[in-house]
C-alpha cells in the first residue's frame, strides 16, 4: 500500500473549524489564480480549478454552507456558481466584512462560525472577522499574517479544496464524503 498522503492539521486548528457552518470564499486569486483573461474582442475568460468544485459539494454535501464574495461583477463567476449550487453569491461587494455581516444575519450564525478565504487587502477585514480566517500561499503578506491557515496549493490550484477537506475532517464528515468512492463492485 502506498504511502499515508492524507493531510494532518494541528488540533487548534481542528478545533476552530469544528464550528465552522459558513464557508465563504473570495473569487480572483482564491478559485482562480487571479488572472485576468481577455480575448481581442474583449471577452473575460475565467479559469476554475475542478477539484474545488468537488470540494464545494462535499462540503455543501455535509451541511456547510457556502457563500462566494467577490469584488467584481462577471457572468462568468455567475455561471460558475450556479453550476455548483452556491446559493449564496455575492458580487460588486467591495466591503466583504459588511457581506459577511449580511450573512450572519440571513442565516442567524455568529462570525465565529464563518470561515472566510481571501487572498489580498480587501479580504483581511473579512478574514479578521470570521472565526476562522484562510488564505493561499500566493496571497499577499499581509494576509498570510493574519490568517489561520494557509493552504500548501496555491489559489485557483485546489487551494478551496484543501480548505474543504479541513472543514470536512473537523466536523467528521471526512471519511464519509470519500467513501462512495473507496467503494469496489
Amino acid at each position: 500500500m502506498a504511502e499515508n498522503l492524507r493531510p494532518q492539521w494541528p488540533a487548534d486548528l481542528i478545533e476552530k473549524a469544528a464550528v465552522v457552518r459558513l464557508l465563504a470564499l473570495d473569487v480572483d486569486g482564491i478559485m482562480t489564480d487571479g488572472t485576468l483573461l481577455f480575448s481581442a474582442s474583449g471577452d473575460e475568460m475565467k479559469g476554475f480549478n475542478i477539484l474545488d468544485g468537488l470540494g464545494i459539494k462535499q462540503v455543501m454535501a455535509a451541511g456547510i454552507e457556502v457563500a462566494v464574495i467577490t469584488g467584481r461583477r462577471s457572468p462568468l463567476t455567475e455561471k460558475r456558481m450556479n453550476d455548483l449550487g452556491i446559493p449564496h453569491l455575492m458580487q460588486g461587494r467591495e466591503d466583504k466584512k459588511v457581506a459577511l455581516r449580511e450573512l450572519v444575519g440571513q442565516l442567524n450564525i455568529t462570525p465565529h462560525q464563518i470561515a472566510y478565504m481571501g487572498d489580498d487587502l480587501p479580504d483581511l477585514p473579512a478574514i479578521r472577522y470570521a472565526g476562522l480566517g484562510i488564505t493561499v500561499p500566493n496571497g499577499y503578506w499581509l494576509v498570510r499574517q493574519h490568517a489561520d491557515f494557509c493552504t500548501t496549493a496555491a489559489g485557483g490550484s485546489g487551494a478551496v479544496r484543501e480548505a474543504c477537506e479541513l472543514l470536512l475532517c473537523a466536523c467528521g464528515q471526512l471519511n464519509a464524503s470519500l467513501q462512495p468512492y473507496l467503494e469496489q463492485d
